[in-house]
């Protein structure tokens, strides 16, 4: 096996029913953008009724028909905040999390290290996160998964990663593997991904790739290094 072979995203997702939540960060092959994507899938009423909304640095998850909202603890957070040079994503409310700890002086990894898994039995759905770190014209990212160390859920593994940013590269991780019951949580590494120059060819191709019935919403942005000029992309199944 090539540990440097860099794989198709949409390949790997048009094929998989059910991957879950998704985070895709990097750089785009002609070294100009910081590129992050984050999509949403559901199975349940309660978790397909949502719609991503652009906020001040960021989106949040909200409910499209607030009539049919039964439990938002785990479905409504801000997956994306912005903090001076950093760039925080995630699956959950952890967001809010590692924003108040890095305001605080603290660090990513601390911030987690205070999380686990969601309590959502027999799934223990893993908390995914990632933070960029604009500096120079440049970044760096991270990336962590918090995942049930059992069947039962009676302990939490804690995994970081840390990635220089390297032109046409970029790294993916996701709550799941494919569907199941419990649905098998991801394993390994975050998988090393190709990215495109074009906001707009990638955005529509990911959203392609996603299973139409279990697909909710699509968060694209691309960060101009020099610039600091962000150009962004949502889709929303519910319109």
């Amino acid at each position: 096996m090539n540990v440097y072979e860099t794989l198709n995203p949409m390949k790997l997702l048009e094929n998989n029913t059910y991957p879950g939540r998704g985070i895709i960060i990097g750089k785009t092959p002609d070294g100009k953008n910081a590129v992050i994507a984050y999509f949403i899938m559901g199975r349940s009423e309660n978790s397909r009724n949502r719609v991503f909304e652009q906020i001040d640095g960021g989106i949040i998850t909200k409910a499209y028909d607030e009539s049919k909202l039964k439990d938002p603890s785990l479905i409504i957070y801000a997956p994306v905040r912005t903090l001076e040079n950093k760039v925080i994503v995630t699956n959950g409310d952890q967001t809010d999390t590692v924003y108040d700890f890095v305001k605080n002086g603290s660090s990513f990894e601390d911030a987690l290290r205070t999380r686990e898994f969601e309590p959502d039995a027999p799934n223990f759905t893993p908390r995914i996160s990632g933070m960029l770190t604009f500096e120079n014209n440049d970044f760096s990212y991270k990336m962590s998964i918090l995942k049930s160390a059992d069947e039962k859920g009676g302990a939490c593994s804690r995994y970081f990663y840390e990635y220089p940013a390297l032109s046409g590269v970029g790294h993916f991780i996701h709550t799941y593997n494919c569907d199941g019951d419990p649905i098998p949580t991801f394993t390994g590494e975050p998988e090393r991904v190709l990215l495109q120059n074009d906001i707009d060819g990638f955005a529509d191709a990911l959203w392609s790739s996603l299973n139409a019935d279990n697909k909710i919403s699509l968060y694209v942005r691309y960060t101009d290094l020099n610039s600091r000029r962000e150009d962004i992309r949502i889709i929303n199944k519910n319109k």
